[in-house]
């Protein structure tokens, strides 16, 4: 890809911290809308984040999908890689559900009800879990298998 910086081997690394700051900002401001009840725009907030990291969320999985096919996968990388894509579904489908049903209740009911909003920041949370297991295994494919790592043209540390 032209557009592409010479360090960067695919879109998928330009990409993948916008649905994460997303979810996490969607989280902190749900917490907050719950913590402080006169604090409604904190729940309008919310509504619009969560959507945007599910839609992010897409883009990221679909561009992790096209690295796995555009850089060296060493052999013993391909379970870490097959566990990245599972987790990576989970989370993605996790926070797309959140949002749907998050957007259903707002257009139902302006301010939701207590009950359902908790409802929906456990289910934020059981994402969140998620979303590290998948961060877990992506960084364990850079650092560990050193997959989309280039070597050319590294610098050696001086001792």
């Amino acid at each position: 890809m032209m557009l592409l910086p010479d360090w960067a081997p695919n879109l998928h690394p330009l990409v993948i911290h916008f649905p994460i700051a997303w979810w996490v900002a969607a989280v902190m401001v749900d917490l907050l809308a719950l913590a402080v009840p006169r604090a409604a725009w904190a729940d309008t907030v919310a509504s619009f984040l969560y959507p945007a990291g599910a839609l992010s969320a897409v883009v990221a999985y679909l561009t992790g999908r096209q690295a796995a096919a555009t850089v060296l996968i060493p052999g013993m990388a391909h379970p870490i890689v097959q566990e990245h894509w599972n987790w990576a579904l989970a989370t993605t489908i996790g926070f797309a559900v959140v949002a749907l049903v998050r957007l259903w209740a707002r257009f139902r009911r302006p301010r939701p009800r207590r009950g359902i909003r908790t409802a929906l920041v456990v289910a934020a949370f059981v994402a969140l879990v998620c979303l590290f297991e998948t961060g877990e295994r992506g960084a364990r494919l850079v650092y560990e298998r050193g997959v989309g790592v280039s070597v050319s043209g590294a610098v050696p540390l001086k001792r």
